[in-house]
């Protein structure tokens, strides 16, 4: 994932890859949150291994391609998609994060809040090569968002 960090050089886009440090690990959620709040699995892939790995639930895929038809199907039912992502721990090439997100149904009409975590992991060159999530869903009222 491409991202500015203040190097030294005003602006200087960078590719955050591993070992992490705390700066550098939040500064790779953020990214990931970024590029998961454009709903653009075109944007998000970037982000990914062209072998990625992936348990999203109870789903496992690899693949750019793989992920794309996810994440393409995912949003044509969570309408009005907004993600948090917090940075849990971090660790050489690892991250774990926690995430809330809120969505509409789009088959109900409901609002739904997630919770989550996930644990990741990079190759040497800053991609993600795994990706391991685990949610929980529940109805909320529109009045209780509060990520918008």
């Amino acid at each position: 994932m491409l991202l500015r960090l203040k190097t030294g050089v005003k602006n200087k886009m960078t590719v955050i890859k591993p070992p992490f440090t705390e700066e550098t690990a939040r500064a790779k959620v953020k990214a990931a949150q970024d590029a998961w709040n454009t709903r653009d699995p075109e944007v998000v892939v970037k982000g990914y291994s062209v072998d990625s790995k992936w348990r999203n639930r109870t789903e496992f895929f690899s693949g750019h391609d793989a992920i794309k038809q996810f994440l393409k199907r995912k949003w044509s039912k969570e309408l009005n998609y907004k993600l948090m992502k917090e940075l849990w721990a971090f660790s050489g090439n690892k991250i774990s994060v926690r995430f809330e997100y809120e969505w509409k149904d789009a088959d109900t009409g409901r609002w739904m809040r997630t919770h989550g975590n996930e644990h990741w992991e990079f190759n040497e060159d800053g991609l993600m090569q795994t990706r391991d999530m685990s949610a929980n869903d529940y109805p909320i009222d529109e009045s209780e968002r509060r990520i918008k």
